[in-house]
């Protein structure tokens, strides 16, 4: 349990702090595929809508605010920012990923969709796509000048992010289709963390 903040004791709560919603939708399904409750747990995800606000939701959740058990996910490129808010918030994280990991807070390389597709494979992601519906989408923008010369497991990521709320939606269906024996490592250390 964490120190009483302004109020009173935290109690049983934790919070996740991640990025952003498809964060939010991969955790959900992966925690119930699971057999988790983690609303039932007490334990709430919470998108801060980019990495650069963790500063503001440290203050609210973290030992100077309500105190909760923290944990959380950050994509590659946002770690500088996270360590950084946990150091401004007394949550001094120690060198490297392992001192971030001790505080139960990951880091994706490069970021979610990276991890999701890494971990089921291109092919696996494209069979996804192609469920969904969208395989003639993403053909085309693969074909786009932009993309060509990409990589595939690239251009799948780049796809998610190129319509409004595709990422939230892959973020679920990509984390519904993983072996739950093989779980991207921050993924897995994230949820075990309580």
């Amino acid at each position: 349990m964490g120190p009483a903040g302004p109020a009173g004791p935290a109690g049983p709560c934790a919070i996740v702090l991640v990025e952003g919603m498809s964060d939010q939708s991969a955790l959900a399904t992966l925690a119930g595929r699971l057999g988790r409750d983690l609303s039932g747990e007490g334990v709430f995800v919470v998108p801060m809508g980019g990495a650069t606000n963790i500063g503001h939701f440290l203050e609210v959740f973290g030992p100077r605010g309500f105190g909760v058990r923290l944990a959380g996910l950050c994509d590659e490129g946002e770690e500088p920012a996270f360590r950084r808010g946990l150091e401004r918030a007394g949550l001094a994280p120690g060198p490297g990923r392992a001192g971030l990991e001790r505080l139960g807070f990951f880091v994706c390389v490069a970021d979610l969709e990276d991890e999701l597709i890494r971990s089921l494979g291109v092919a696996a992601t494209e069979q996804l796509i192609e469920v969904q519906g969208e395989l003639g989408p993403f053909r085309t923008f693969a074909k786009q000048p932009a993309q060509r010369a990409r990589p595939r497991e690239h251009q799948l990521r780049r796809f998610m992010g190129t319509r409004s709320g595709r990422k939230i939606h892959y973020g679920h269906v990509l984390a519904g289709a993983l072996d739950l024996t093989q779980l991207p490592r921050p993924l897995a250390g994230v949820l075990a963390h309580f």
